[in-house]
């Protein structure tokens, strides 16, 4: 499955970059993350925690940033294994950011593969809960740019 997209935020492309390339804010954008932590340089793992139609599934990950070239570009490999069921999770993912005057155009592609039971599921479904995740994701970007900046004393 392939998805991609763009969003514009109301900030400068440096400062998109150092944040989307902060993990912790990453993950904080991304509903369902929890106990991140960094297993060696640009290697994160985390839990991965959503529900599909009507199941649960909690997915142990590891992400890794494969490219970076800032201010440019983020480019990370996904991969993952449910917890309590037979499957797999294979993602890349590829962020680019384009300087549009005091904003910044964020354009993204992912593309995904889930085998064993949550593949079993079907393309529709799948794709509904990745759109409704990708909603969230560029609401809760948006919302991180939008917050006014602490006042300088």
């Amino acid at each position: 499955m392939k998805f991609s997209g763009e969003l514009t935020v109301q900030a400068p492309r440096a400062r998109v970059y150092e944040k989307v390339r902060d993990a912790r804010f990453f993950a904080s954008c991304v509903d369902g993350v929890s106990e991140l932590a960094e297993t060696a340089p640009d290697t994160y793992a985390a839990v991965f925690e959503t529900k599909v139609a009507y199941m649960r599934f909690k997915f142990k990950v590891t992400v890794q940033v494969v490219r970076a070239e800032a201010p440019r570009e983020i480019e990370a490999k996904v991969e993952g294994a449910p917890l309590g069921i037979v499957g797999r999770l294979t993602a890349t993912s590829l962020t680019r950011l384009t300087e549009l005057g005091d904003q910044t155009r964020i354009d993204y592609e992912v593309e995904a593969a889930l085998t064993g039971k949550l593949g079993s599921l079907g393309q529709p479904v799948l794709r509904s809960k990745a759109k409704e995740m990708e909603r969230q994701f560029a609401a809760r970007l948006a919302a991180a740019f939008a917050a006014p900046a602490a006042a300088a004393p």
